[in-house]
């Protein structure tokens, strides 16, 4: 009877300890589901965190003294080839440009205009039909770069880094004339018509100055008589593409339709030929430069321009005045667009200015 009595103590006390067991194995379990479930929660967004990081290292544009340079024409008007040799569909559809702005109030920056966009390979891949040297072409960096430039008060010019230099000198490009002589450059950009060209041609036949206009296809299409009076007057017509594309961002074949393409065209309507380019956007490359330099072009930026190109904030002529001369520097090219009411109704004002500080207008000629 003690025997059994024992076997049953025993039997108790094993039966106790087991459940035990089994009670704190099921708690370890709940707790190690329950920190499995914070460390997911704790980091759900880490991807996204790494994104925002890399995002902010991307120049922004922002403090960039770069002029958006873009069209403005309206998003349902297409920049047509003057003579259809380019397919519409390769049309640019850069109209308003997107938050770049070229007030040279705010001009620090210290990545020489890397937008981040492109690679050595960009969009230049298969060749195409192309009278360009593809294989040295290849060799260089297509990576996409926005023109900027730095007004320095103290020097009473404007400037840009040593290896930017350094990169346009090598092939044919030009952003500044002579430093040494108080000599200034008027150039327009024209990609659509907004009323104010015939105003702008009148304020310079009145002042006997002449400008360099740089044209799309588009306003070559539409506007043939404004561009003959150009020519007529004296001033020189010059390429701004067929369709306003990120050049570094097309095919070889596309890039020569473009510039060369346009110059043949243009050449046909008008009797006279290219032998300057400004890239769209001032969005360039320096296989780009060196393309454009094979085709036998010059590429024209600017050292001076601000944000004049949106038609919907207009500031009124006294800014438009002010800004001109407040950054009145010796070899200025400044850019100018004709789609501005500010612009056309300071133009005589700015014109008398420039003179009367001892500054003399010449046409382009480098």
């Amino acid at each position: 009877m003690k025997r059994l009595f024992l076997v049953v103590i025993a039997l108790v006390l094993i039966f106790t300890v087991s459940c035990s067991n089994i009670s704190g194995n099921q708690t370890g379990k709940n707790s190690d589901n329950s920190k499995s479930e914070d460390v997911v929660n704790d980091n759900p967004t880490g991807d996204e965190k790494d994104n925002n990081d890399s995002a902010d290292k991307q120049p922004s544009g922002e403090d960039k003294t770069v002029t958006p340079d873009d069209t403005g024409k309206p998003a349902e008007e297409e920049n047509k080839d003057i003579d259809n040799t380019v397919d519409s569909s390769e049309n640019g559809d850069k109209t308003n440009e997107d938050g770049k702005d070229a007030n040279t109030e705010d001009n620090t920056q210290p990545n020489p205009g890397n937008t981040g966009k492109g690679s050595n390979s960009g969009g230049q891949g298969n060749p195409g039909n192309t009278s360009l040297d593809v294989e040295t072409l290849n060799k260089l960096n297509n990576t996409t770069l926005s023109w900027w430039f730095k007004m320095n008060k103290e020097k009473g010019t404007s400037e840009v880094p040593d290896d930017i230099r350094a990169m346009i000198d090598k092939y044919d490009a030009y952003y500044i004339g002579d430093t040494s002589e108080k000599v200034v450059y008027l150039t327009f950009d024209e990609g659509y018509e907004n009323g104010y060209t015939a105003s702008i041609l009148d304020t310079l036949k009145a002042n006997d100055v002449k400008a360099m206009f740089f044209v799309t296809g588009h306003y070559v299409n539409t506007n043939p008589d404004l561009v003959q009076r150009m020519i007529d007057e004296g001033h020189k017509v010059e390429n701004h593409t067929i369709n306003h594309p990120s050049l570094p961002s097309i095919s070889y074949e596309q890039l020569e339709k473009e510039i060369k393409g346009f110059d043949e065209e243009f050449k046909k309507k008008f009797g006279v030929g290219f032998t300057y380019m400004r890239p769209p956007s001032g969005e360039y490359s320096e296989r780009v430069l060196a393309a454009t330099q094979q085709l036998g072009y010059k590429t024209v930026f600017w050292s001076f321009a601000y944000k004049d190109w949106d038609v919907n904030d207009q500031k009124g002529a006294d800014y438009a005045y002010n800004m001109v001369m407040n950054n009145l520097h010796n070899g200025a090219v400044y850019l100018l667009h004709a789609v501005s009411r500010d612009n056309t109704e300071a133009l005589d004002r700015i014109i008398k200015g420039i003179r009367e500080a001892g500054y003399e207008i010449r046409l382009v000629d480098f």
